[in-house]
This record gives C-alpha cells, structure tokens and sequence, in this order.
C-alpha cells in the first residue's frame, strides 16, 4: 500500500499572492515498512514528531510517500522499485529486512536507515565512515543487553528455564542477538535453554507461535523487528513471560522491555533527512547509536500472568503499565 500525503491545498495557494514557495519543487521522502499502515507505532510516531521539530510539515514543505508491505517481503521489493522509480530525493528504510531489500535495489539513492548491526549487515563500511548511499542509526544489542533480557526475565518469572527466542530468520542482527543470549546462559547458571524459532518467507507466523506453544516454553524473546511489532497483538496473545526491546510490544500485553527508545531514535532520524535534503553525503554521515536505554515493566500482564514483580525491578523502572 502507498500512501501520498499531500495537502490538495497546494494547488489554490500555488496562485495566492505571496505563496511562492508552492512553485518550487518541494523535498521528495519515502518511508517503508514491512507491516501494515498504523502498525508502526512509536517508529511513525518519532519519525514524524522528528520531522515536525526540523520544520517539516508534510504537505506544506515535505513530500512524504509511505509504503507499507502488509507483512509481504515480496510486496515490500515491489514497493521499494515504485518507490526508487518515483525518484525521491532519499529513503528511510525502517529496520534490517528493508534496508537489505532497498539496498540492493539502489546504490544511488540516499538510504537513511535504522538497522541492529549496519556494518556487519554489509550496508556500511563502518560507523564512523559509511563511505556508501547509507546512513542512518546502529541498534547494535551487544551482549550486555542479551544477558541483561535473561537476568530480568529470571527475577521476573524465576520458575522459568525454557525460553524461546522469535525472531526474523532474514535478519542478521537478531542471529547475533541468539548466539549472545546463549553465551549469556553458559556464562551465567541460569538455567536457561535457548530455543530458536524463526520466521521466513516460506514460514507463516502463526505455525511459528504454534510450535512456541507445542515446545511448552516457559518465557519469549522477541526481536525487536519491524514484521514482528506488526503482529505485537498476535505475539502477546501467547501469555508467555516474555522480553522484547520495543516499548511497542509491552503496550501491547507483553510483560517487560528493555532497550533504546525506537521513539528517541526514529525521532533523531529527520537530523540526517534534513542534513542530506540540505546537500550532505550519506557516506560523511557518521552512523549514530542510541544513548538512551528504558525499562518498561506490564504490570496488567504479570497479574494475568500470576507473577509479582520484584521491587528492585520496579524501582529502576522508566515506566509501569498498569
């Protein structure tokens, strides 16, 4: 689906005295997701609070073409070459799955991207020097954050041992973020299995959410990526203990996230839209990552869940869903 907002207002204050500005070509961004319109949620929220604090109004002083996927990898390529045909003066793509997708669609196009592990993803040559078409933001995890998810999800729900992590096999990040949840359990005794369950193209989520119930796991990780917040709702109606980055996934029933704010990141993203708009590379942006980190705790799910929250969890908490 493509969105065009656009004020049809432009047309009569094209001819209005002193409206100049309506005869110039106004600046041209795309914007895609993987999942469908108004799924977004704090991406599309910091993304366009961002754009309004840089001076944008769309339909005023900014072209702005949305294009959203419904789920389809292969809708988003569809979407991606319309987009790149429509010769938009940059790109933000949102997330790892549609940063490959664009990238490989264009080597021209500006790309300003928010992305787990850019350089390892191969978009980049590195933070500091991106020396290609993109830019943008690095939500690299790191093992800190991998074990950080398993040590509260122990003095959250303590019974649990078995954990299943959900996650989009195309994104190479998230497989990183497995592999150092892993070394976490080994390093630490736990008592934690890491069990993967992955989603492709040829995989429907919900025989992946099957199998979670089958494999009877006793708590979830989730990727904290852009097809998964789409089915935020789905995910949570598992009622599993579950731990995720995105405060998008906790609004939406599930127990505790901990990580960046995709708010404060998607809203920083306009800095690099207005300094390119304005005649900057993408290759001399350096790559920016995230200072801010939030700890959101569903109190609503834990009740549901039987669990109690222990008060030094609830104490260092940024914020309780209640």
């Amino acid at each position: 689906m493509r969105r065009r907002v656009l004020l049809a207002s432009m047309a009569a204050a094209a001819f209005s005295p002193g409206a100049a500005w309506a005869q110039k070509r106004l600046p041209h961004v795309a914007y895609l997701w993987l999942g469908v319109a108004g799924s977004d949620g704090a991406t599309g929220k910091g993304f366009r609070t961002g754009l309004n604090e840089f001076g944008y109004q769309v339909g005023r002083n900014l072209i702005l073409d949305e294009y959203y996927a419904n789920g389809s990898e292969a809708r988003l390529a569809e979407l991606a070459t319309s987009a790149i045909a429509a010769k938009p003066d940059l790109i933000v793509t949102t997330g790892t799955v549609v940063t490959s997708i664009v990238a490989k669609l264009t080597q021209t196009v500006p790309i300003v991207s928010v992305t787990g592990d850019p350089v390892g993803s191969g978009f980049v040559a590195s933070l500091a020097r991106p020396g290609g078409n993109i830019t943008g933001m690095a939500i690299t995890a790191g093992p800190a954050l991998a074990e950080k998810w398993l040590e509260l999800l122990s003095e959250m729900a303590p019974s649990a041992h078995r954990v299943a992590m959900l996650r989009n096999a195309r994104n190479i990040a998230s497989a990183a973020q497995l592999g150092q949840m892993r070394a976490a359990a080994a390093r630490r005794t736990m008592g934690f299995t890491i069990d993967e369950f992955a989603i492709d193209a040829a995989v429907e989520l919900p025989s992946v959410l099957e199998a979670i119930r089958r494999a009877k796991s006793d708590a979830l990780v989730v990727d904290n990526e852009p097809f998964l917040v789409s089915k935020r709702s789905d995910i949570a109606a598992l009622s599993l203990p579950a731990i995720t980055s995105g405060r998008d996934f906790t609004e939406a029933g599930l127990l505790a996230s901990y990580g960046s704010s995709i708010f404060d990141i998607y809203r920083h993203i306009p800095s690099y839209v207005d300094r390119i708009l304005k005649g900057a590379k993408p290759a001399d942006l350096p790559v920016q990552q995230p200072t801010k980190f939030e700890l959101i705790v569903n109190l609503k799910t834990a009740k549901a869940l039987g669990l109690t929250i222990p008060p030094s969890i609830l104490a260092r908490a940024d914020e309780l869903i209640e």
